[in-house]
C-alpha cells in the first residue's frame, strides 16, 4: 500500500496519488480544512490532506458554522415607527414635550398619547400617519405612556388612546379620547383648529398647573422657571389707586397738611387753620 503514495519511506506524504483507492476514502471519512492534519490508520504514520474546493453542500454548512453564534438578527421595527412623515416625531422626555410645545410658535401641535400594547392605538396609528401626510403643517408629536407613565400621570392622561390639540398662544385647544370607532372626533378637531390664522403673543403651551405638576415629580428631570404673574390693566389701576399718594386719584389738600393739637379738647385739626 506504501507503493500508491508518493513519499517512499519518510513516514508522511504531502497529498495521496496514483492508486486513489484507499486514500480518497480516508479522505471523504475525514472533515476538510485548510492544514487539517488527523491520524490516519496507515502503518506509515500522518497523512496531510492538501486543499481543496469543498463541495456546494459543504460551502454552505461552513458558512453556517461561521455565523453560529456570530449571526445578529436586525431588530424589528415596532408599529408604531413602520409608517411615519417628516412632521412625525416620538417625544423623549417632559422637558422635551415642553419645549416642543413652546417652539412651535402659532403651528398647530397634535401630541398622541400611546402605548405599545394598546390595541386601539395599534389601529389607529395608520390614519393618525395618513392625517400627519395629509397635513404637514401640522405637528404630531408621540408620547410612549410605557417610557413616560409618571410624566403622563402628572399631566392626567389615564386613558388611551388620547389626544390633546395645542395652538400658539391659546394653548390647549382641544383633549380627548378617540378610536377607529369614533375617528370623527379627531378629524373634526383637525379641520377646526389646523387653517392659518394668527395669534398674538408667543406660544403658551402646557397649563401652568401641568408644569409645575411636572416640576413637582421627583421622578422627572424637569425644569420649570416660574414666569412673572401679570395684573389685569383694570386690576393694576385700582391697586394704584387705592395706595397713598399714588398718582392715579391725588389726595384732597386739606389731607395733606400736618395735624395738630387742638388748645382747648386735645382734638386734631389741620396747621393750616
Amino acid at each position: 500500500m506504501a507503493s500508491a503514495l508518493c513519499g517512499g519511506g519518510s513516514g508522511s506524504v504531502a497529498a495521496p496519488c496514483g492508486d486513489l483507492g484507499a486514500a480518497a476514502a480516508l479522505a471523504e471519512s475525514l472533515p476538510m480544512g485548510a492544514g487539517y492534519r488527523a491520524k490516519s490508520s496507515f502503518p506509515a504514520g500522518r497523512v496531510a490532506l492538501a486543499d481543496r474546493p469543498l463541495r456546494r453542500g459543504l460551502q454552505v454548512a461552513a458558512a453556517a458554522g461561521q455565523m453560529n453564534g456570530n449571526l445578529t438578527i436586525g431588530k424589528a421595527m415596532r408599529w408604531w415607527e413602520k409608517v411615519t412623515h417628516p412632521n412625525m416625531r416620538e417625544v423623549e422626555s417632559a422637558q422635551d414635550l415642553a419645549d416642543s410645545l413652546l417652539n412651535a410658535g402659532d403651528k398647530l401641535v397634535v401630541v398622541d398619547f400611546f402605548s405599545p400594547g394598546c390595541g386601539g392605538c395599534r389601529a389607529l396609528h395608520p390614519k393618525i400617519a395618513q392625517f400627519a401626510e395629509r397635513n404637514p403643517d401640522v405637528l404630531f408629536l408621540q408620547v410612549n405612556y410605557e417610557k413616560h407613565k409618571s410624566m403622563c400621570y402628572s399631566l392626567h392622561v389615564h386613558v388611551l388612546p388620547f389626544f390633546r390639540f395645542y395652538r400658539g398662544a391659546q394653548g390647549r385647544v382641544s383633549s380627548f379620547s378617540c378610536t377607529n370607532a369614533t375617528i370623527k372626533k379627531f378629524k373634526d378637531a383637525l379641520a377646526k383648529h389646523s387653517p392659518d390664522r394668527c395669534s398674538l403673543g408667543q406660544a403658551r403651551g402646557l397649563e401652568e398647573a401641568e408644569l409645575l405638576a411636572l416640576a413637582a415629580n421627583r421622578d422627572l428631570e424637569f425644569t420649570y422657571n416660574e414666569k412673572p404673574t401679570l395684573v389685569p390693566i383694570a386690576e393694576a389701576i385700582q391697586m394704584e389707586a387705592a395706595s397713598i399718594g399714588g398718582p392715579w386719584m391725588p389726595l384732597p389738600a386739606a389731607a395733606t397738611q400736618p395735624l395738630t393739637l387742638g388748645s382747648e379738647n386735645g382734638s386734631l385739626i389741620p396747621s393750616g387753620r
